[in-house]
């Protein structure tokens, strides 16, 4: 048999134009709702007849069924880049809580969605930063003969007005002593505690005034055990103004006093290198969700990538 070439080629294109079409068919029938950033409890997903375990870094499909257990967590990412948190024990329809999301496009909020998420993914490799840093809680017991590290670069930014200051604990140490200084030398601020980190408020009366601010930690009572001197300027001008914008269209896109939120703003910040920024928000979504290890395990992975505290 015969083949006319000039009657086989249209014949070709018409059948890989049906075979391109069919893949995108596939492919797009493919893709995923949400992602999983986050996962605390012993939560399940049914797919296809089979149930498997939920893990963080999971894609969901429509048709897919959530089966979230007592006491646990679920932090979503939709395919648009919003967010989404389960709270309560129960089985959830992926096509029910796609119906859940506004409509329209996530931009902002999305992109530090994704950033977390390739974060989460990544694999710890030879940093092995999870046997290397406890950060939350106790940080790291520092030997008394150590100076006092806090978590902080020397010189630092800062855009909010709240802040959470931590250092490593110093073994033995009873108490601290932080001390703040203005450009003159001259002692603005002075709190004592009992634990390895101090809230500040940069409106409060000593400090609304100071546009630059030296930081000291000491042990209570020894002179000798004292860290170095950090420096910490709160941002003004054109600067404060674009991340003011910045975080304005985040917080439009998510839930203000969610997990995840924090989590996506400690990225931007992180991102725009304010760190202090980042830690503190890093620390408030611990603090929503204390016991969700995938958070911790994000916090680790800053203070060490950041190189804090060495």
């Amino acid at each position: 048999m015969k083949f006319n070439h000039k009657t086989m080629r249209p014949l070709f294109s018409s059948l890989l134009v049906s075979a391109l079409m069919l893949a995108a068919t596939v492919s797009y029938g493919q893709s995923f709702s949400f992602r999983v950033l986050a996962n605390k409890g012993d939560n399940q997903v049914k797919r296809n007849g089979q149930t498997e375990a939920l893990r963080t870094g999971s894609s969901l499909f429509s048709g897919d069924e959530v089966v979230a257990a007592e006491g646990s967590y679920i932090g979503l990412m939709h395919k648009t880049g919003k967010t989404y948190e389960v709270k309560q024990a129960g089985t959830y329809a992926v096509t029910d809580l796609e119906n859940r999301m506004n409509t329209g496009t996530s931009t902002a909020a999305g992109r530090y969605a994704n950033y977390i998420m390739a974060k989460m993914n990544e694999t710890d490799g030879s940093s092995n930063y999870k046997q290397n840093m406890a950060v939350t809680g106790a940080v790291e017991r520092a030997t008394s003969s150590s100076a006092i590290q806090v978590l902080l670069p020397n010189s630092i930014d800062i855009y909010n007005p709240d802040a959470i200051i931590r250092w490593k604990e110093i073994e033995g140490a009873e108490g601290y002593t932080v001390t703040l200084k203005n450009i003159f030398d001259e002692v603005v601020m002075r709190e004592e505690t009992d634990k390895s980190m101090l809230k500040l408020d940069f409106n409060s009366d000593a400090l609304a005034k100071e546009r630059l601010v030296i930081l000291n930690v000491k042990v209570t009572g020894n002179d000798d055990i004292v860290s170095g001197d950090y420096g910490i300027k709160r941002m003004a001008g054109s600067d404060a103004e674009t991340v003011s914008g910045d975080i304005e269209a985040l917080r439009a896109e998510v839930e203000e006093d969610s997990p995840l939120s924090k989590l996506i703003e400690a990225s931007y910040y992180e991102d725009n290198n304010l760190l202090l920024d980042a830690l503190t928000k890093y620390e408030e979504a611990i603090t929503l969700a204390p016991d969700v290890q995938d958070f911790q395990d994000l916090y680790e992975g800053f203070i060490i990538k950041n190189n804090l505290g060495n």
